[in-house]
């Protein structure tokens, strides 16, 4: 399971920035290009809790820094994919399983706001005020739009998949010292109630 728990955030992430790069940054849609790459992280960070959703954003976005044609400073979206990715995961629901769709549809709205606020802020903080050029408050909105039309069929379908990799733990009466403990008290309980009935203790042997 451990593989798994690395193996599938992996693949999600790499399939998630080569759709970014090759289909979705080529449509040419109007203010912003939907953010995929988010959408995973945010639905990694919703199974895997703060830490793992921090570990898991950083990884995707140093790879996104680094993926060409980036022509932005290396770590720039690594470290707000981080920041989202913990807050992602601080809403984490406790069963890890979907209730209803508005909870996660009003993370990925947050996220998508907070995601080009976080990226301009950054950018400013580093010299580079493209987004002053572009446009803030376009990108926002069209980030916001696309983000949450993609999001039904991305986020369920990464937070299935990644409760595979990461199923919950479930103690068994046949395995380990627990289950070993559990078999014992289990049997002495029926040998009780068994020796109840016959009217003899159970720690007794049987008398000739």
């Amino acid at each position: 399971m451990r593989l798994n728990r690395v193996l599938i955030p992996a693949v999600l992430i790499v399939v998630a920035l080569v759709l970014q790069v090759s289909v979705l940054a080529r449509l040419q849609l109007p203010g912003a290009v939907p953010d995929l790459l988010l959408l995973v992280v945010l639905g990694l960070g919703l199974v895997y809790g703060p830490v793992g959703g921090c570990i898991v954003g950083f990884a995707a976005g140093l790879l996104a820094d680094l993926a060409p044609p980036s022509d932005h400073a290396i770590g720039r979206y690594a470290l707000v994919l981080c920041i989202l990715g913990y807050a992602a995961g601080l809403a984490r629901p406790e069963s890890r399983r979907l209730k209803s769709v508005t909870g996660p549809l009003l993370i990925v709205a947050v996220a998508a706001v907070a995601s080009t606020l976080l990226y301009a802020a950054v950018g400013a903080l580093v010299g580079d005020t493209a987004a002053r050029h572009v446009g803030l408050v376009g990108l926002i909105l069209t980030a916001l739009v696309y983000d949450v039309l993609l999001a039904p069929f991305v986020v369920p379908g990464v937070m299935a998949l990644a409760r595979r990799g990461a199923p919950d733990q479930v103690v068994t009466t046949g395995s380990g010292v627990g289950g070993s403990a559990l078999g014992t008290v289990s049997g002495y309980a029926r040998s009780a109630s068994y020796g109840k009935r016959k009217g003899r203790s159970p720690g007794l042997a049987k008398r000739p």
